[in-house]
C-alpha cells in the first residue's frame, strides 16, 4: 500500500510534463500546417540532378 504513495506523485508529475510540452507545442505552431507533411511525400519538389564527372574522372 505503501507504493501508491510514490506512484500518485509520478503520474501527476508526468500528467504536468506532458501538458507543459503539449502546450508548447501549440505555442510553436506545431500543429498549424498538418496537411503539408503528408502531401510532400507524394510530390517531388527537386528535379534529379544529373552531374558530369569531372575533368580529371573522365576516360580519354
Amino acid at each position: 500500500m505503501n507504493i501508491i504513495f510514490v506512484l500518485i506523485p509520478i503520474a501527476i508529475l508526468f500528467v504536468i510534463i506532458a501538458a507543459v510540452l503539449f502546450f508548447w507545442a501549440i505555442r510553436a505552431e506545431q500543429f498549424e500546417d498538418l496537411d503539408r507533411q503528408g502531401s510532400s511525400i507524394l510530390f517531388d519538389d527537386e528535379e534529379p540532378s544529373t552531374k558530369e564527372p569531372q575533368d580529371d574522372q573522365r576516360e580519354p
